[in-house]
């Protein structure tokens, strides 16, 4: 039945995909906010903020969202709405910073709207996980999440290449910067209205329901559920490597910058670039063609970090970082087919938002205390130039291996 409305939906997620693909080379991910940030005075261990808070807002407010919903069994308009108010945030920095530009406080201002931000996306990740999950059957899911991620990432990689045009003519002069920051926000606002092109449609099969229950009671049954799931528990810390990954994305750039000679505009544009060419790729290849088992994807993701590691440990030139950002990029391609169908198949649940807003919260520690202790770190150890930026990817390196003890231990069948 619900395959009825394959491509009807696929056209639909498409859509908002590729409208935030077009504004998160700015705010998730990003070498462009980080450059920004120092351009303004902010320290390495405030830029650790940066990821620290995306992951609290993800682990802590999808709670929120997963027990509000949890008796819904359309969720679509929950979505829109979370998806509006997402962009909101951000339309207010830039509107803050158009009109006041470098006053006292501003980037207090921004880590308060990014805070926000945070929230609201770690409302809307679950909600959306579990609805994209549930536009498809079983059998077509990372098919659909391959064509839903392509859209979003070919986006990036025409935002990257603005970006890299905008950095170049305007560096990183406020006024300029508002109004990239205000077309961020408005773009992921309209996305919402493209939701409406989707369909849904119930699901049968055991659910996690409020059932009258209070929030307390069904997060705390919502992490009993998760603690008995020993596979799903393997498969959340052979993932870990993706806050490792991100975390030093968060830094790379400006490591480039700093100590190897590259460009701002290189950094923030097409390191993004070679990312996301990378995300495409792999959601060609692994996605829409379906190459190797979900086991096979997750070990081809991690090799990928690693190499990406060891290249801007060993080498600090222009190619090696383009080709690391390639790298990042079919890491971080990989897992985005790849996360949303495996808790899914993992869960067992018809309704996995439980699951999606559970999931962050076990590793919400290791999430948010990995980019602040790399970032106390480059702060204390500044005097090491270049070679304290090598030590935290060397560490990356040994912690990435080791997900692969708990990746093999991961039943998918």
């Amino acid at each position: 039945m619900i395959d009825k409305y394959f491509k009807q939906n696929v056209f639909g997620i498409s859509g908002v995909e590729f409208l935030w693909g077009l504004g998160l080379p700015v705010v998730i991910e990003s070498t462009f906010l980080q450059l920004f940030l120092k351009s303004l005075g902010a320290s390495s261990f405030a830029i650790g903020f940066i990821p620290a808070f995306f992951f609290a807002g993800c682990s802590v407010f999808g709670l929120l969202s997963s027990y509000f919903t949890s008796d819904m069994a359309f969720k679509r308009n929950a979505v829109i709405w979370l998806h509006v108010v997402s962009g909101m945030s951000l339309l207010f920095f830039g509107c803050v910073l158009f009109v006041f530009g470098k006053i006292t406080a501003i980037i207090l201002v921004f880590f308060i709207s990014y805070a926000i931000f945070s929230v609201c996306i770690g409302m809307t990740v679950p909600v959306w996980l579990n609805y994209a999950v549930n536009m498809f059957s079983a059998k077509r899911t990372v098919t659909g999440f391959a064509y839903m991620m392509l859209a979003q990432h070919v986006a990036r990689l025409i935002s990257s290449v603005l970006i890299v045009q905008w950095v170049e003519k305007y560096s990183f002069s406020l006024k300029a910067s508002s109004l990239i920051f205000m077309a961020v926000g408005t773009l992921f606002a309209l996305s919402a209205v493209l939701f409406l092109f989707t369909r849904e449609v119930a699901r049968d099969g055991k659910k996690n329901d409020r059932g009258g229950r209070s929030l307390v009671r069904y997060t705390i049954d919502s992490v009993r559920d998760i603690l008995k799931n020993r596979n799903f528990l393997c498969f959340l810390a052979a993932d870990m490597d993706y806050f490792v990954v991100v975390t030093a994305i968060s830094y790379y750039a400006i490591y480039a910058t700093s100590f190897c000679g590259i460009r701002p505009s290189v950094a923030a544009g097409m390191f993004v670039g070679f990312l996301y060419a990378g995300a495409i790729l792999t959601n060609i290849v692994l996605g829409t063609l379906g190459f190797l088992s979900m086991r096979n994807k997750y070990i081809l993701s991690k090799g990928a970090a690693v190499a990406a590691m060891l290249l801007i440990v060993l080498f600090q030139d222009a190619w090696s970082f383009l080709l690391a950002s390639f790298l990042f990029g079919l890491c971080r391609g990989t897992r985005s087919i790849v996360f949303g169908p495996a808790v899914g198949k993992l869960s067992g649940l018809s309704d996995t938002t439980s699951y999606f807003a559970v999931a962050p919260l076990l590793t919400l520690v290791f999430a948010m205390g990995l980019p602040l202790a790399f970032g106390r770190f480059l702060d204390h150890f500044a005097w090491l130039e270049g070679d304290s930026y090598r030590i935290v990817f060397s560490v990356s390196v040994v912690l990435i291996v080791s997900t692969l003890f708990f990746l093999l231990r991961v039943d998918f069948d």
